[in-house]
């Protein structure tokens, strides 16, 4: 599988037969990414949490294209309220084997609704995502602080790629997100969630550097093959 790193918190993945995943698609607004709203064909959706920079352009991607969102159900049920026919709606601690592989839902400890028109929708519990596929486990940990069951995660999931943020203010800053690496036991970590905010301001090479051997930066539009 081929994945690619597209800024904040946006990642895609390729698999051999041709399947794409596209997480978080925040793409409209976010001057870091290297996607095309209008473009991106994606098979299949998965969404984190309800906040606007991570649901970004899923509800236009998903009418476009008809890809699947697969998210918790509050998510889900927002974009079937917005038109989208397809959606798979999840929650923590559930697993369900896709076309593509399998799709677990873990903890992330954060908070999760979208603001329109000056009020605060509802948009469920946020989440990690954890897919296996190919063989290989992906983990996008979404947003979030660092939590203890990480090692319960690390302990469950042979993980061989972790994204983590590293943006502080809103999630863990580089020192935590380190120390979660270190209890989930993953093969390799990619620092997201940075630098597309000035609040978010950090150095991912100062990061990784944490993780000596295991930390890895991409930049933008670059992909790693698992």
């Amino acid at each position: 599988m081929k994945i690619t790193f597209h800024g904040h918190a946006v990642l895609s993945i390729e698999l051999e037969d041709g399947q794409k995943l596209l997480f978080d698609p925040f793409i409209n607004g976010n001057a870091m990414t290297d996607l095309d709203a209008e473009t991106v064909d994606p098979d299949w959706l998965l969404i984190t949490h309800g906040h606007s920079d991570h649901v970004g352009d899923m509800v236009a991607i998903a009418k476009r294209t008809e890809a699947p969102i697969i998210s918790v159900v509050e998510v889900c049920q927002y974009a079937a309220g917005k038109g989208v026919t397809k959606t798979h709606g999840m929650n923590i601690g559930g697993s369900y084997t896709f076309p593509f592989g399998k799709v677990s839902f873990v903890q992330a400890h954060h908070s999760s609704g979208l603001e329109e028109d000056g009020e605060m929708i509802y948009m469920g519990n946020p989440a990690g995502i954890i897919v296996e596929a190919e063989g290989k486990t992906i983990y996008h940990a979404g947003d979030t602080a660092l939590f203890g069951d990480m090692a319960l995660i690390g302990e469950q999931f042979s993980i061989d790629v972790a994204f983590l943020p590293i943006g502080d203010n809103f999630t863990m800053g580089p020192k935590d997100a380190a120390a979660a690496a270190h209890l989930l036991q993953a093969k390799k970590v990619i620092p997201v969630h940075y630098n597309t905010f000035p609040l978010i301001k950090q150095d991912p090479n100062a990061f990784v550097a944490l993780l000596p051997g295991v930390g890895e930066v991409l930049a933008v539009g670059e992909s790693i093959h698992c």
